[in-house]
């Protein structure tokens, strides 16, 4: 119907065409190629281009309605985002129903569930997806490797569902993430190295999952990370002292995993560090560092 409203209009206005019936004013013959040989007055002259004057504005307003008709017509989501969206329905299970819009028109444009979009089209002339807020809606299923298709994605949020199998390494493809928020599922497998080049990562919450491995070494190029929560896991291994180059670092929680190895008194280097939790572990020697002393904000530890 959109798109009918909009030929109509567009056939309105190219109808425009500024010749006018003097039949209706005058009680001539409709003959506008005889027009020329009527003998008018200067009165009548000067009330035949003030109309022509006004048809010609009318024409105008009409040609920019449609033309701005049709720029609105024009915004849709960028098909890979919808692709993407797609097939994250896909490979999930929503008993309660939450995702059963996501057939229905535009996914910005008619507001799925949880699809913040961006209000405007970008350089490529579409709109894309700002936040995915599916947090506590009783999904179960995977997680599919096309989230990495968000080119412009900002928070993505599965917190608190059912989710089980490994975290897609193609989040790591987008740059534009500050928050990744997938705690409260049963996720497994290891943490993939590709998180580690989110520059833009304020916080990454994996906490309460079953995911095992050791901490990636990548995980030290979060320049942006402020919060680090991997507690409630099954991590191995040694902590990597490169993760004492965090220098925006608030929290980093790492409790409750089976962690080897030494405290790396590098961390004393966190100077805005306010939680370090580190118990329940198998770290050798209980010895924290004495270096921690300089730790001057940290509350928790």
């Amino acid at each position: 119907m959109m798109w009918e409203s909009s030929w109509w209009n567009w056939k309105a206005a190219y109808d425009c065409n500024f010749e006018f019936n003097l039949r209706d004013n005058y009680d001539i013959p409709t003959t506008t190629a005889k027009i020329p040989i009527i003998k008018m007055t200067k009165e009548e002259q000067t009330k035949i281009k003030g109309k022509m004057r006004l048809r010609y504005w009318e024409c105008i307003y009409a040609l920019s309605f449609c033309f701005f008709k049709l720029i609105a017509v024009a915004q849709i989501t960028d098909p890979a985002e919808v692709s993407a969206l797609l097939a994250i329905k896909s490979s999930l299970l929503d008993p309660s129903k939450h995702l059963k819009n996501w057939n229905k028109g535009d996914p910005c444009v008619s507001n799925w569930t949880g699809v913040l979009c961006f209000p405007s089209v970008m350089t490529n002339g579409y709109l894309h997806v700002r936040e995915l807020q599916l947090l506590n809606m009783n999904l179960s299923g995977t997680l599919a490797p096309e989230l990495g298709q968000f080119s412009q994605l900002q928070i993505l949020d599965f917190m608190w569902n059912d989710l089980r199998g490994n975290i897609p390494k193609e989040i790591g493809n987008i740059a534009s993430l500050k928050l990744l928020l997938l705690n409260g599922n049963k996720l497994s497998g290891s943490l993939p190295a590709e998180l580690g080049y989110l520059y833009n990562l304020n916080r990454l919450q994996v906490d309460l999952n079953n995911i095992s491995g050791t901490i990636p070494e990548s995980f030290s190029n979060l320049n942006s990370i402020k919060h680090l929560h991997l507690n409630n896991n099954s991590l191995s291994g040694q902590i990597p002292p490169q993760l004492s180059n965090l220098s925006t670092l608030l929290h980093m929680l790492l409790d409750n995993n089976n962690l080897t190895g030494y405290l790396p008194r590098e961390f004393s280097n966190l100077s805005d560090l306010r939680i370090l939790q580190l118990d329940n572990n198998n770290f050798s020697g209980a010895e924290i560092p004495t270096s921690y002393g300089r730790l001057s904000v940290l509350a928790k530890l």
